[in-house]
């Protein structure tokens, strides 16, 4: 059996992947191949087309712009946004993302929490009923 010849250069070690291609192969392809990479919710999305908010987001990275601020969290990250800089709206404040490889694929909401950690106090005096008889000295 004859080895099939494979036009990709081999994985260099810790370069990271999607689907078996590099950031460089997932960035030369249309929105249309890409797509067809993606998992079946971000591809019936993308299916059903962008709304104009979406498309003004996406427009502005193509116009080459670094960070961009967008209130919209269920955009999907492509490759050409890798190195960029995003603020996304968590409901109160804008909170600034580097695109990473890894993010490929999924949302911008994914990155930015809406609910922050909570960190209770100790419980006050007169709140329990044996510290209601604690001498106050």
């Amino acid at each position: 059996m004859a080895k099939k010849s494979s036009s990709r250069l081999p994985k260099r070690k810790g370069e990271f992947t999607y689907r078996g291609m590099t950031v460089g192969e997932l960035q030369e392809l249309s929105i249309e191949d890409f797509t067809k990479l993606l998992p079946a919710r971000e591809r019936r999305s993308l299916r059903r087309g962008l709304t104009d908010g979406q498309k003004g987001v996406l427009q502005k990275f193509k116009d080459g712009k670094d960070s961009v601020r967008t209130h919209y969290r269920n955009i999907i990250i492509f490759p050409d946004m890798v190195g960029k800089q995003i603020a996304v709206y968590n409901g109160k404040e804008f909170v600034s993302v580097d695109v990473q490889p890894e993010m490929i694929g999924h949302r911008f909401g994914e990155f930015t929490l809406t609910r922050g950690r909570v960190s209770h106090g100790s419980a006050g005096v007169g709140v329990t009923r044996s510290s209601k008889f604690v001498p106050l000295k």
